[in-house]
């Protein structure tokens, strides 16, 4: 079963961000757990001399747009939730928002961000923002799209590795909330050998027959956790990025897991978690190893 116990929504004033806020509070629904809405407003530089006046009409300007961003976004929250009785807080922080949204990463949380705000404060919550706390956040992270598909399967990728032993957990445990399918990817032969999905470069050789027989290694057990969960298992000798956008056209979420924190490994995995990103059009959530 999944630690998610708490659910943070980076808000920043876009649409975006909007439709972050009502896709953490339906999975809050689902999982029963509070929701925290965290409005991140840049600190303003302290300064003196003829210009103090103005700066502190900037700064009281600045707090009224940042509570009314927060009202607008517990409406939202507050409409989507219903008659739930589940916990909708929210809170203004003020600093670079990286830093404070991976500072609330803790183990039990998942993070949820738009996947392009444009609102002033953060600069916009996908692009330097989003991929820096995908890539060091210490929990699950969710990218939420402006289009989003209600129907269709869960899609995790899955390698044998820790990074996608986690993302199993948590993709079958959506799946079952949901009541939809989930589909287990496992591509096992491409030249990124930086991608979770990817598998050694030795076992580029094998062939099918071993690679399905790996896939349900990784699955082992989620057929007696998840009984009411229909798991679906794809194989392909393609690359990774291709399988997860074929199968996630069909999807409503897909799940993928990231090795590290920092450092080469980050890297590579970027590149590969960005072009998913970037590529299909429905929530993405990305799951740090030994979550």
């Amino acid at each position: 079963m999944s630690e998610v116990r708490r659910i943070v929504v980076g808000v920043d004033g876009s649409a975006a961000s909007l439709h972050a806020v009502r896709w953490a509070v339906r999975d809050a629904v689902t999982r029963r757990v509070p929701v925290e809405l965290v409005t991140v407003a840049p600190r303003v530089p302290r300064i003196s001399g003829s210009s103090l006046a103005l700066r502190a009409d900037d700064r009281t300007d600045r707090r009224a747009d940042t509570g009314r961003i927060s009202s607008i976004a517990v409406r939202a929250a507050r409409a989507v939730g219903g008659s739930s009785t589940i916990y909708i807080g929210s809170r203004v922080e003020h600093g670079a928002p990286v830093d404070i949204l991976a500072g609330l990463a803790e183990p039990s949380s998942m993070i949820v961000l738009g996947s392009r705000g444009l609102g002033k404060f953060a600069d916009g919550v996908f692009g330097s923002v989003s991929a820096a706390v995908t890539t060091h956040a210490t929990c699950p992270v969710v990218v939420v799209p402006s289009a989003q598909c209600a129907q269709g399967p869960v899609v995790v990728g899955v390698d044998g590795t820790s990074a996608s032993e986690a993302a199993v957990d948590l993709a079958v445990e959506e799946a079952s909330l949901r009541g939809v399918d989930l589909v287990a990817v496992h591509a096992w032969s491409d030249t990124d050998t930086g991608c979770v999905l990817a598998g050694d470069v030795g076992s580029h050789g094998q062939d099918g027959a071993v690679q399905n027989v790996a896939l349900s290694k990784s699955l082992a057990g989620r057929y007696d956790d998840y009984p009411d969960v229909t798991i679906r298992r794809v194989v392909a000798r393609d690359g990774p990025v291709r399988e997860m956008v074929r199968e996630g056209s069909r999807a409503q979420l897909v799940v993928m897991g990231r090795r590290g924190r920092g450092g080469l490994a980050s890297l590579l995995l970027g590149s590969t978690s960005q072009a998913v990103l970037h590529s299909v059009h429905i929530p993405v959530i990305v799951v740090p190893a030994g979550r």
